[in-house]
């Protein structure tokens, strides 16, 4: 019975990791507004670091 319907139970299983890694992506985002002060804040210290050097 298996061997009758591998594609069809491989794509099943192809499309559920897909829809669970879209969902844990669409969870764990950060929102804009984090993202942006992070990035800022990166950036304002990496000019920090080369100020100094």
């Amino acid at each position: 019975m298996l061997k009758k319907y591998w594609k069809k139970i491989g794509m099943l299983i192809l499309i559920i990791a897909c829809v669970f890694n879209i969902m844990s992506k669409l969870v764990n985002k950060l929102s804009l507004n984090k993202e942006m002060l992070y990035s800022a804040e990166y950036i304002y210290s990496e000019e920090q670091k080369n100020k100094t050097k």
